[in-house]
């Protein structure tokens, strides 16, 4: 019986990298609206899976190691995935696809339904010797995806600075791997909830992740903090009084609200919220 109650939070982990996997297939194979679902999958088991050795009491260092196996999967190697295929995307619908006579409506059907349809129609341009594509949009869309892979790289040594550095036992040093893999893995479900809204601010946000420089710098930014000595407040709970958890409580009030109003578009705001009210965490600590 002790041998399964130790097997239980592998289990977890399992899950968790299983969905992480899903995740790249899904958005290597053109179906990034359900990229997203299984990050969210894998999130939710990354978390069970502590929770389960601490309940059983079963800790282990293979557990930690596990975890963090896993958890370079889904992500670090998912979200890189998922931005490299969103900037291709973005390139095809902007740049592209209106060069071939496509308008608004049709590439955009084309963008959050089927993505091979619209890269086949692409890359038979390309070989085209009468392409009208413009060698600028060949460059970019062969060489500008690539720009993602650094997500990958620099969550390897987040993960690994992570599981060395005794300072984050109740706090973090730097944006947790999660946290930015949820930033970026709800951009495709946001694009599919403002698809169709002639709305001038859904338009913006549409456009603005539509767009490759947005998804590049954005990329650049994200790694960065991910190894950034910038120390993020945890969502670990001593006591539930107010005094010394009130950056907490504001933080998932407005969590709440966001989500309940805003739907998927919360939660990259709910990122970008989290690291603002750390750094005025950090200045009011100074």
């Amino acid at each position: 019986m002790s041998g399964f109650k130790r097997l239980i939070p592998h289990l977890f982990t399992a899950g968790n990298l299983i969905g992480g996997v899903l995740a790249i297939i899904f958005a290597l194979t053109g179906r990034l609206e359900w990229a997203p679902y299984c990050i969210f999958i894998s999130a939710f088991l990354d978390f069970f899976d502590g929770f389960a050795a601490r309940l059983l009491k079963v800790p282990s260092e293979m557990g930690k190691q596990l975890d963090s196996l896993a958890d370079m999967v889904t992500f670090g190697v998912a979200p890189g995935v998922i931005v490299l295929m969103l900037v291709k995307l973005s390139i095809l619908s902007k740049w592209a696809m209106p060069r071939l006579g496509y308008h608004d409506w049709q590439y955009d059907y084309f963008v959050l339904t089927d993505f091979t349809v619209l890269d086949r129609i692409f890359q038979s341009e390309i070989i085209s010797p009468y392409s009208s594509i413009g060698n600028q949009t060949q460059f970019l869309f062969c060489w500008l995806p690539w720009f993602a892979l650094l997500i990958p790289v620099m969550s390897m040594f987040r993960l690994a600075k992570f599981n060395l550095d005794t300072r984050q036992s109740d706090s973090f040093i730097g944006l947790p791997t999660p946290a930015n893999t949820l930033f970026f893995a709800s951009l495709p479900l946001i694009l599919i909830q403002l698809s169709g809204s002639n709305s001038g601010w859904q338009m913006w946000v549409s456009n603005l992740i539509l767009n490759p420089w947005f998804l590049i710098i954005a990329a650049v930014i994200m790694s960065i903090m991910l190894v950034a000595e910038l120390p993020l407040f945890a969502l670990k709970f001593k006591t539930f009084g107010w005094k010394g958890n009130e950056i907490r409580y504001i933080f998932l009030t407005l969590c709440a609200v966001m989500l309940a109003t805003l739907w998927w578009l919360a939660i990259p705001l709910i990122i970008i919220l989290y690291i603002l009210l750390s750094l005025i965490q950090n200045l009011r600590t100074r």
